[in-house]
């Protein structure tokens, strides 16, 4: 079956335009690629927009022999074409006698009319609203992804989407999986905010070229390149919870087609704090070196663009008893502590050929390996993971007769080599080597109208999964303008990794109880899940300013899920197969509004109703708020001479009570109640920029001092029976501010 169905995908690749065309690539005076370039045949209306290549095919138009080319702010371009051909153009500032300056504020966070993926892009503009340290705390003002603190000891945030948390999301950097494995706990406190040029969030199952583990959305980060970095960046930070970063960039243009960026991140936490007098610090102390060269090559005359990334960072974090002294006390039951102690190098490549006299064609190549060291002890419980990872892409792009129809096919390898050690009561070890082949197909519709649709397949050999088959759909109709309804379907299926996933719970006194044993993934079958969903937004003027409300709603359906069960005993976590049902239907309504030139007010409702079979009964998924509400309010003033401007921003979340893992059998002193009480927090940050090059900023989180009671059950009996610092729905600590600068050199 596997032959054939390459044999297929070779085929497919090789059907190549009869139909004549005429296609290009459109740059500007210094050669550097347009997007979004209009190319127009005079006098029709048949014409599309260059991509983010600067490239465009148009289908040759017997009524007109003239194409025109033209972008705001420069001067159009037309060229007769009587014949199919190849086009360069290049586009040059328009002049005029005098000069008029137009000012506009572009959203920070972006939601297209026209993509045929539910997905909503965050600038760098818009990480800039928070403190934003790590991808971790990026998510603060973006109502798509919920944040919580994973647990009351190691600092960590989680993220969340569609009610499911991170490892059923695919998480990408620049298209090339990051946060997996052994980095899922802690993996998104490695990615500096500061390195990041965008991201994009895709909600429901993404594409099959990706691989085929997405399960409730994609997220993919892009960094910062090379080609379009400034000299020198330098953001210095600290904050009253004793926290301390600092972030440099430096870039060096070897020349108009070699670039390189060095990206230097250290932080440190030197100074205990416990807030909420427990007796355990509120965050770990600890430090972290994070170290990227990063190199670009574009040859755009000769088609080639490549990327070559290579990093090392060193995490280390203690935490615990605030008199926990590591030398003394480690891995005795003096003072409970905690060190977590994490290694990390890649090194990965990115090439891509465009065909000069066929721009529409493309060949990309992705390569990534991956060494991911963790040592680490909770209390008495021990857990040491070392992942190999090695990650290949071969991506071909092209179209089908025209470019209404396109595609892109290739084939996918993943090693993961995991030696992984884990001691609660009895030392175990569960190291396995997972190895995927696939080969996957994707076909592009887009009218460049009112219609477009993605459908795509891959299919996979996997020593564990076995061999299986993820299809995936995503669809696009505007009905009218300024409207655009969504949907899509899909399936997902990935293994569990149920220790480096749950590492939460090793801070606690549960005994780890794995309920089946014929699986090949720690006795568990692979989960299976379909993801389907619905979207509309609609765009329209409100006293005369630009609004636009959304409606989403995805249901995820599991086939098969690695329960966590919680509620079994409170002295036990039980990881077992699915028996029964399990699914997480989310409905998330947006109203933005741009009330007067440089006030915008974001808001949003979260409802989750999310519910699995465990082995006590049919309950709702524990510590996830059933009902949410987001907003966030920004202000900017007018820039006046040499760039000066105040920004203003503020960011509401309050959330609704929450289902609490079942205490009942312990001592009433050791209970929790069956729901959470709702509660709200409040986060805002005011900057000053007093240059184009020299700014500082102010802010505080947690304003209103929201602390949850109890974040430690047992606290005052760590080694005890009843220890758990696992059960966090709020912030653990109160009110934290912080100030930092940012400086740079153009």
């Amino acid at each position: 079956m596997y032959r054939y169905f390459m044999i297929f995908f070779v085929l497919i690749a090789n059907v190549v335009s009869a139909q004549e065309n005429v296609s290009g690539i459109v740059t500007d005076e210094k050669n550097n690629p347009m997007q979004g370039a209009t190319v127009l045949w005079k006098d029709s209306t048949v014409g599309t927009s260059t991509d983010e290549k600067g490239q465009f095919t148009l289908p040759m138009n017997p009524g007109s022999h003239e194409i025109v080319v033209s972008f705001v702010g420069y001067e159009s371009v037309g060229m007769m074409v009587h014949e199919p051909k190849t086009l360069t153009i290049q586009l040059k500032p328009s002049k005029s006698l005098d000069e008029v300056v137009v000012q506009t504020k572009r959203n920070s966070l972006q939601k297209s009319y026209v993509k045929t993926a539910n997905v909503t892009t965050m600038s760098s503009k818009e990480l800039l609203k928070a403190a934003c340290c790590n991808l971790s705390e990026s998510f603060e003002t973006n109502p798509s992804i919920d944040v919580n603190f994973s647990d009351a000891i190691s600092g960590s945030k989680q993220i969340k989407m569609l009610g499911l948390t991170s490892p059923y999301i695919l998480i990408a950097e620049e298209n090339i999986p990051s946060v997996r494995g052994a980095s899922q706990a802690y993996g998104l406190s490695f990615i500096p905010g500061t390195w990041v040029e965008s991201i994009q969030i895709t909600k429901g199952a993404g594409s099959v070229v990706n691989g085929y583990e997405s399960i409730s959305g994609q997220i993919n980060t892009e960094l910062i390149k090379p080609a379009n970095d400034i000299p020198f960046y330098l953001n210095a930070y600290g904050s009253t919870d004793s926290r301390f970063e600092l972030n440099t960039h430096f870039n060096k243009k070897f020349s108009d087609k070699l670039s390189s960026s060095l990206f230097v991140h250290g932080n440190t936490r030197v100074s205990k704090n416990d807030m909420n007098n427990d007796g355990f610090l509120d965050n770990p102390l600890g430090q972290q070196i994070n170290v990227m060269n990063r190199w670009q090559y574009n040859d755009l005359e000769k088609g080639w663009v490549s990327f070559l990334n290579v990093r090392y960072m060193k995490d280390e974090k203690q935490t615990g008893q605030v008199d926990f002294d590591a030398d003394r006390d480690k891995l005795t039951t003096n003072h409970w502590g905690s060190e977590i102690n994490t290694d990390k190098v890649e090194v990965s490549s990115k090439i891509g050929y465009v065909f000069p006299d066929m721009p529409w064609q493309s060949i990309g190549f992705q390569n990534s390996f991956n060494y991911h060291s963790q040592e680490s002890y909770f209390g008495l419980n021990q857990y040491n993971i070392q992942q190999n990872s090695f990650y290949s892409n071969l991506i071909f792009n092209s179209i089908i007769s025209n470019t209404l129809n396109k595609f892109a096919t290739g084939l996918n390898f993943t090693s993961d080599d995991y030696n992984e050690f884990v001691t609660v009561g009895m030392p175990m070890d569960v190291s396995r080597r997972d190895n995927s082949l696939g080969a996957f197909f994707e076909y592009t519709y887009d009218n460049t109208d009112d219609f477009s649709l993605v459908a795509g397949a891959r299919f996979d050999m996997h020593n564990r999964l076995g061999a299986f088959f993820t299809p995936r759909i995503h669809m696009r109709y505007n009905p009218w303008e300024k409207a655009v309804f969504r949907a899509s379907a899909g399936r997902g299926k990935r293994s569990a990794n149920i220790f480096a996933e749950n590492q939460q719970l090793f801070a606690s006194s549960r005994a780890f109880s794995v309920l089946n044993t014929n699986g090949k993934i720690y006795g568990l079958d692979p989960e299976i899940a379909w993801n389907y969903g619905i979207s509309f937004m609609q765009g329209f003027q409100l006293f005369g300013k630009k609004a636009e409300v959304t409606l989403d709603y995805y249901r995820t359906d599991f086939q098969n899920q690695a329960v966590v069960d919680l509620d079994y005993s409170p002295q036990q976590v039980v990881f077992h197969n699915l028996d029964g049902k399990s699914f997480a239907n989310s409905l998330q309504i947006d109203f933005n509004v741009d009330l007067m030139t440089h006030l915008s007010v974001r808001t949003a409702y979260k409802f989750y109703d999310i519910q699995t079979d465990y082995l006590s009964g049919t309950m709702e998924r524990p510590l996830q708020a059933k009902h949410r509400f987001f907003t966030n309010v920004a202000y900017e003033t007018h820039i006046k001479d040499k760039g000066k401007q105040w920004k203003f921003d503020f960011t509401y979340n309050w959330m609704g009570k929450q289902r609490l893992p079942n205490t009942s059998s312990n001592p009433s002193a050791y209970q929790l109640r069956e729901f959470s009480n709702p509660f709200s927090v409040m986060n805002a940050q005011v900057t000053r920029t007093f240059s184009s090059v020299f700014e500082v900023y102010v802010g505080g989180e947690n304003i209103g001092d929201y602390k949850q009671k109890n974040a430690i059950l047992g606290a005052d009996n760590p080694f005890g029976a009843y220890f758990d610092s696992s059960m966090i729905y709020a912030p653990i600590f109160g009110q934290m501010y912080y100030a930092g600068i940012r400086f740079k050199i153009k």
